[in-house]
């Protein structure tokens, strides 16, 4: 199957050197470019790419909002683009309200070139893709500039999960994948995939991103906390 991945920033340089990377892999095509989210939404309806490569910071409409429209717009269809966002970490402050908007995760703009392709596969099959250190430091550095989205709900969401199912929630939220959640706990990789399953279900949660968000907003884990 062909990934068909749509460019979304306000820099033309920028755009053809991921467009360069990408189409040097044989199951992955750019079908499009845009230089800002107004731009963006259009494009997605016109050619129903798979993975849109989202910057946030741009004129007009950014990508944060962008994510929010295109997001909710192709929901209720079969086809529902997965975003993926680009940040600078020194400068983007609203990344956790991109993920909370509909990303399925983000990369730096700095990020290697197989690194980057990895990703697009990554989130083309459903899945999130965070690297785990980057998230703990995101959400360590701004963890007191979330909005309390969930303050009156959250004691109550996590009520529904068990107690294993909230050791794995704070192991996701730590970082850890799969692997080293069921190293650490001495169970099979099988049966975490299971618990992460249970977690994101009670929680009404789509992915691990969301799940590292929550955690964190509720208290779950804390800044700082030890990995």
């Amino acid at each position: 199957m062909t990934i068909r991945v749509l460019l979304v920033d306000d820099q033309p340089l920028l755009r053809t050197g991921f467009r360069l990377i990408l189409e040097a892999e044989p199951d992955i095509t750019v079908v499009g470019q845009a230089g800002d989210g107004k731009d963006a939404q259009e494009q997605c309806r016109a050619l129903l790419p798979d993975v849109v490569l989202m910057d946030i910071r741009m004129p007009g409409v950014d990508g944060i909002e962008a994510t929010r429209k295109i997001v909710r717009e192709a929901a209720p269809a079969a086809h529902v683009p997965k975003v993926l966002v680009l940040t600078t970490f020194d400068l983007d402050e609203y990344i956790v309200e991109a993920l909370r908007a509909g990303a399925s995760g983000f990369l730096l703009k700095d990020v290697p070139p197989d690194e980057l392709v990895q990703a697009i596969r990554v989130v083309a099959a459903g899945d999130a893709i965070v690297a785990p250190s980057v998230t703990r430091r995101l959400l360590d550095r701004f963890a007191t500039k979330l909005p309390p989205a969930y303050e009156q709900a959250a004691p109550a969401r996590l009520d529904r999960l068990t107690e294993r199912e909230l050791e794995v929630m704070r192991l996701i939220a730590r970082g850890m994948s799969n692997a080293e959640i069921a190293a650490k706990l001495v169970v099979s990789e099988t049966t975490v995939k299971t618990h992460v399953g249970n977690v994101l279900t009670k929680l009404g949660l789509r992915d691990r991103v969301q799940a590292v968000v929550l955690a964190y907003e509720t208290g779950l884990i804390t800044p700082g906390a030890i990995s």
